[in-house]
């Protein structure tokens, strides 16, 4: 039994980057449950934070408003914000040693 249930929600584009182990097992466990990559790092994701009890008693400090943002977000265009990006792997890294990047975070 799968332990991550996808939601479809609004979501936005943003690029991180994995180690090639990891990218493998996110497609095989989106693979095992029927779903997309992003979608089980997304979900992944939001059960490691609402897991962590330190991260929870973090978020309701003025630290955690006051976080500067790291993650690289690419916003629509206005006149094309009703309408969810296309979901774009980048190409792996070709050296083992650097992670394969990928697009987290949109719908097909």
């Amino acid at each position: 039994m799968p332990l991550l249930e996808v939601i479809q929600t609004r979501q936005v584009s943003a690029s991180i980057r994995l180690t090639d182990s990891t990218a493998t097992q996110v497609d095989q466990y989106a693979a095992f449950i029927h779903a997309a990559a992003d979608d089980v790092v997304e979900q992944a994701l939001a059960y490691v934070f609402s897991k962590d009890r330190d991260f929870q008693d973090f978020l309701k400090t003025p630290q955690a408003k006051q976080a500067s943002s790291t993650l690289r977000i690419r916003r629509a265009p206005a006149n094309d914000a009703a309408e969810p990006p296309a979901k774009k792997p980048v190409s792996a890294a070709s050296s083992p040693a650097q992670p394969a990047a990928f697009v987290a975070g949109s719908k097909a």
